[in-house]
């Protein structure tokens, strides 16, 4: 009995562990074309759900104050866009004098550049009871953060301007629930 109540208190990380063991016996479902289809249900379905979800059960006051948090944000920006890659740059400098393959070097320093993707940071900071609009916005705001990065930089952005939109889209609707729960709520 007591193994029951632990699955479901860890619910989440019970069914990343069963989605990781499925991929690996079966991981032609879920390859792009694949039956899953996850250029679509992942890039448009799933995070414009999560989103929608968000924004519902979260409050005006809970955005508004969450906005004006200042320190945390800059906090977390710093972490995720300066502390973090530079940390990652110095394991690999360590990693660099191992036979490990140069091109699984530059993804890790790719992936260690990136923000992490609103989906799962909005996902982990509610299912430990976090602060969600703060991950919502910090999410947000570090993704467009390396839009203009990579604006500046002059590299190729007609993907990333397509997935910035996207993520305009997300954020306002997300908002735009969470504006309409308070207005039902009000009405009570």
């Amino acid at each position: 009995m007591r193994l029951l109540e632990r699955m479901r208190k860890e619910w989440f990380m019970v069914g990343i562990v069963l989605a990781i063991a499925g991929a690996k016996l079966e991981p032609s479902v879920g390859v792009n074309g694949g039956p899953l289809k996850p250029e679509i249900t992942v890039s448009y379905i799933a995070v414009a759900t999560i989103f929608f979800n968000s924004g519902l059960s979260l409050k005006t006051e809970e955005l508004t104050s969450a906005l004006v948090h200042i320190k945390l944000h800059l906090f977390i920006q710093i972490f995720t866009l300066a502390f973090f890659p530079a940390a990652i740059w110095l394991f690999l400098q360590l990693l660099s004098i191992t036979p490990i393959n140069e091109w699984l070097l530059k993804g890790l320093q790719t992936v260690g550049c990136m923000p992490p993707p609103v989906s799962s940071a909005v996902i982990l900071t509610k299912a430990v009871g976090g602060n969600e609009a703060a991950a919502i916005f910090n999410s947000a705001f570090g993704s467009f953060l390396m839009f203009v990065e990579c604006l500046l930089s002059g590299r190729s952005y007609a993907k990333l301007c397509e997935k910035y939109k996207l993520l305009c889209t997300d954020v306002l609707s997300s908002s735009a629930c969470g504006l309409l729960g308070d207005v039902r709520n009000i009405h009570k």
